[in-house]
């Protein structure tokens, strides 16, 4: 039996966080879409007779209709093939949602907040979905599989073998408990990595592009043959733009035209998006915005200072007959008086350093 897995599309999601450019987000979601089309086309050349959609399709928060509408549009391009949806924390089937609103197609199954049992000619599926943001006992631990004989697949959005108490928030299982119950796979969503190369059949696919830069790597979609007793699963890349950082050490940099300059000798690859992570001493003021204002390559994405100052301070602080050992001890005092303002005054101390330097 052939299937495709994929979980935590997240359409629609603003990407505020990804980028210093204003026109990202945009981009992003249009890749969404160009992602999403790829698999409806890559079901249709190869025939798969199921898509398990392991929640967050969507963000609630900001999905239009008219995404939806786009959704349903493709999901009417692979009428033999039977889509089924378990809702997660993002996208949970609550009264006025999209899930339960609108005019799916056919072929579309949503699960609900009770496990359900479909019988299927190749498996029995178990499915469950969010109605609420959060969840803490959706009982699917509890599972007795009818028929040991057949192919057993569950459906599920879920955290596994969390010990805090924001990871059991969010419908938090044992993997050994889901392990000792007996299924043949476990499509699951959630955890934005894929963990395909695990010797496991609880499979996270990841999110289906890369959302922000802590989701390096490859996204895409899992695709499954199994029968009784066999699982084969490949991953399939569907995300066009690979998410990368590059860390980069100013410590030898003393201008911030020295620093542009190296900037732009950097090594860019096509189809990828770059964070650039500024690393070692500064000597001069970092700001970010304007960084970028001035980064003419459009593969550069998103600049973060980590840097730490490169002067003396406290030998600086004991300059008591020049302005700036006046300056510096000043500050010194304040962020001792008012830790809360640490970040900001450590900043004016960065450029009133370099005004009087």
């Amino acid at each position: 039996m052939k299937f495709v897995h994929i979980a935590d599309m997240h359409f629609d999601m603003p990407f505020r966080m990804l980028s210093d450019r204003a026109d990202l987000g945009e981009i992003r979601r249009l890749d969404q879409r160009k992602a999403f089309k790829k698999m409806i086309e890559y079901i249709q050349q190869n025939e798969i007779p199921y898509l398990f959609i392991a929640g967050d399709f969507y963000d609630a928060e900001y999905i239009r209709e008219s995404t939806i509408a786009y959704i349903n549009h493709l999901f009417a391009e692979i009428p033999n093939t039977k889509i089924y949806i378990a809702p997660g924390n993002h996208d949970p089937y609550v009264k006025n949602s999209y899930y339960a609103t609108f005019p799916w197609n056919e072929n579309v199954t949503i699960f609900k907040g009770k496990v359900t049992k479909i019988e299927e000619k190749d498996f029995t599926l178990y499915g469950y979905g969010f109605e609420d943001f959060y969840v803490q006992n959706s009982n699917i631990e509890e599972i007795q599989l009818e028929n040991q004989e057949k192919i057993n697949i569950l459906l599920t959005h879920c955290n596994l073998d969390g010990s805090d108490k924001t990871q059991r928030e969010y419908n938090n299982l044992s993997s050994k408990k889901l392990k000792e119950i007996g299924f043949d796979y476990m499509a699951l969503g959630h955890i934005h990595k894929n963990n395909i190369e695990e010797n496991t059949n609880l499979i996270y696919p990841g999110s289906t592009i890369s959302l922000g830069f802590d989701e390096l790597g490859l996204h895409g979609m899992v695709v499954g043959d199994i029968t009784k007793g066999n699982l084969e699963i490949k991953f399939v890349p569907l995300d066009e733009k690979e998410l990368k950082e590059i860390k980069l050490d100013i410590t030898e940099n003393k201008t911030i035209e020295e620093l542009l300059e190296k900037i732009s000798l950097l090594e860019i690859e096509e189809n990828k998006l770059y964070k650039i992570t500024l690393i070692g001493e500064r000597n001069f003021e970092i700001n970010v915005y304007k960084l970028m204002k001035q980064i003419e390559t459009k593969e550069m994405i998103k600049i973060k200072d980590k840097t730490k100052l490169g002067y003396d301070i406290e030998k600086i602080a004991q300059e008591t007959s020049t302005l700036r050992g006046i300056y510096v001890k000043e500050i010194l005092e304040k962020i001792q008086q008012e830790p809360e303002n640490k970040e900001m005054l450590e900043k004016a101390l960065e450029i009133g350093l370099e005004v009087l330097s």
